[in-house]
């Protein structure tokens, strides 16, 4: 397979409705202090797509390369490895010479979607047995399944085809009653401007304490928000908050990028629970993409099945009341460079991601 890559400036990236492959990504990690880089990926399929990577250190000596929600081209599921192994040869001469390890968050679908789905998996089958399938056919099976998913690999996706009734018919019975419950007792959903950003931070801060994942600092909040203008080649990022008689009680930031919805974070507030606000929320959200003419609202991170011994068996239950569909990508995989350095890392890692959800480097 012959592959190669052909650099560009990050503001040159084609729009995308991979919001984390954008231009508007690379300018928001630039801010926070990443370095972007941006390539054209030429092949003989002439597949027409680039590829944003961004790279940060992680200590005195290792600098972490990573392709977030990337690449879009998605070869055949057979040459997954083959692409990616040829894809990080190409990386790696051109970005800086002390990289530690590649990462990709790959938005593929996995190559276990069919089983998971039809024959009621649990979870994905264990790193080992992945691996061994990833690296068949490469030359140096030197592909390693990351001890977490930057991202998400196992998404709730509401397709918006048909009108308000047929979106409602599609939901689980509670999911319809707590969203006319939160109507009933006055729960109201706006657009709020970037000054209500502080309450938005306040109540996630809240939503991370009660749920035990790690809480990011409002910089990167701050970040997203940051363009005084919307440039045309800007997604547009929305700021919602449910509120009743002036106290907000839930928020969401959510991404328009082309024809897709992106929920990319909420928060809710420990008090009023029963007044349901996350609920209207997110069908506030789901009605105004629709309004946008996106073609689908993308909930985010989910357990991978109905198992209740999953961290995120929480969300797997609220978020499939919407009436979506179940989205099983490849997640997160390394290329390590510098084995050593690479393994020490990975350790690291593990021990962080069990101790808080979401603490890490990327």
């Amino acid at each position: 397979m012959n592959l190669m890559l052909e650099p560009k400036p990050p503001r040159e990236l084609y729009p995308t409705d991979i919001l984390f492959q954008s231009r508007y990504w690379s300018d928001v990690k630039a801010r926070l202090g990443w370095k972007t880089y941006a390539f054209e990926i030429e092949s003989p399929r002439k597949s027409n797509k680039d590829m944003l990577v961004i790279v940060k250190p992680f200590g005195p000596d290792a600098m972490a390369a990573y392709v977030p929600q990337g690449p879009e081209f998605v070869p055949d599921k057979e040459e997954y490895g083959t692409y990616l192994e040829k894809l990080s040869e190409s990386i790696l001469g051109h970005v800086d010479a002390n990289i530690t390890f590649i990462r990709y968050d790959l938005p593929w679908e996995s190559p276990y979607a069919k089983e998971m789905q039809q024959q009621n998996w649990c979870d994905f089958p264990e790193s080992r047995i992945r691996e061994m399938r990833m690296n068949f056919g490469t030359k140096h099976w030197n592909l390693k399944k990351a001890p977490v998913d930057v991202t998400v690999a196992n998404t709730c996706v509401v397709d918006l085809d048909g009108d308000e009734e047929y979106l409602l018919s599609r939901m689980k019975p509670k999911t319809r009653y707590n969203i006319r419950l939160a109507e009933r007792k006055g729960v109201r959903v706006q657009i709020a401007s970037v000054e209500s950003l502080p309450t938005f931070y306040r109540l996630y801060c809240q939503t991370a304490e009660r749920n035990g994942f790690h809480a990011s600092e409002y910089r990167y909040f701050s970040a997203l928000f940051s363009e005084k203008r919307r440039q045309r080649y800007m997604p547009e990022i929305l700021l919602l908050l449910a509120t009743y008689n002036g106290d907000a009680l839930a928020g969401a930031i959510i991404a328009l990028s082309e024809k897709r919805a992106l929920f990319l974070h909420g928060a809710s507030s420990n008090h009023k629970r029963e007044f349901m606000a996350p609920y209207i929320l997110h069908w506030k959200a789901i009605l105004y993409a629709r309004a946008r003419q996106c073609d689908t609202y993308d909930m985010g991170a989910i357990s991978p099945s109905d198992d209740p011994s999953h961290s995120f068996y929480g969300m797997y239950r609220f978020k499939t009341g919407f009436g979506g569909r179940f989205v099983h990508n490849s997640g997160s995989w390394d290329y390590p460079v510098k084995k050593d350095v690479y393994r020490n890392f990975r350790n690291w890692e593990m021990v962080l991601s069990q101790r808080e959800r979401g603490l890490g480097v990327f």
